[in-house]
């Protein structure tokens, strides 16, 4: 980006303005504007053994507290018609630090590097960043992204015109198939739903750049082993 360019605004969640909820194996909550982190993964990128393992932590995390067992089952499937009842037994804050705790599971399970990890071929990771960056300034703004062995974040604020569909029907399907040609594969690339969450405040988005900025030291890559790219002058929102 020419340093002269006018920068992008991005903006954290208005509780006042629309909010758009779809669901279909995760719940999706998009507002036009609002920065919103992306998480996708390779399909191969948690075992069942891997599924199994988080699963049992969280019941043990449950179980600790006299809290529903049945909810580690639902988040980590999250095709439990219950999973909602079960969470309004929580406090408010027995959900933060439950939802904290899932996502810690998650997040390390995906970086100890389970599956092919083929984006670790630096050719192949640039078939995603570039994919990702094509519609950069028309669609979407990007504040950042890595491409990490099996899975990307991104922190990403649509035009009012698009919503969350690109991530799914742009960014995943087409590198799919440029990554299949490429292999020489077929079939299933990404797990078919990604997961993203709509970035609240000022902090929190400073909290999620220096996530992704970290993420490929945190999993003991080498340079060459993951690709990273930021705008220029990225700042939070105010």
């Amino acid at each position: 980006m020419n340093q002269d360019e006018p920068q992008p605004v991005f903006q954290s969640f208005d509780p006042c303005a629309e909010l758009l909820v779809s669901e279909r194996n995760l719940p999706h909550w998009f507002q036009p504007g609002a920065a919103i982190f992306v998480t996708f993964r390779t399909a191969d990128s948690m075992p069942a053994e891997v599924v199994q393992r988080w699963q049992r932590e969280l019941e043990d995390w449950l179980r600790i507290r006299d809290l529903p067992i049945g909810l580690a089952q639902s988040t980590v499937s999250r095709h439990l018609m219950t999973h909602d009842r079960m969470m309004e037994q929580l406090a408010p804050n027995q959900r933060s630090e439950f939802q904290k705790r899932s996502d810690q599971l998650f997040h390390r399970s995906l970086d100890a590097c389970h599956g092919a990890c083929v984006l670790r071929d630096p050719e192949i990771a640039k078939i995603v960043g570039e994919t990702l960056l094509f519609h950069r300034g028309t669609k979407y703004e990007l504040d950042r992204l890595v491409v990490m062995p099996n899975h990307v974040h991104a922190i990403v604020q649509f035009d009012p015109e698009s919503n969350l569909s690109v991530v799914s029907q742009s960014w995943m399907r087409y590198s799919a198939r440029q990554i299949n040609q490429a292999l020489g594969t077929s079939g299933p690339f990404w797990q078919p739903e990604p997961f993203d969450h709509i970035i609240r405040s000022p902090e929190q988005f400073r909290y999620l750049q220096q996530y992704i900025f970290d993420n490929p030291a945190k999993a003991n890559l080498r340079p060459g082993e993951f690709l990273y790219w930021e705008r220029t002058n990225s700042n939070p929102p105010e």
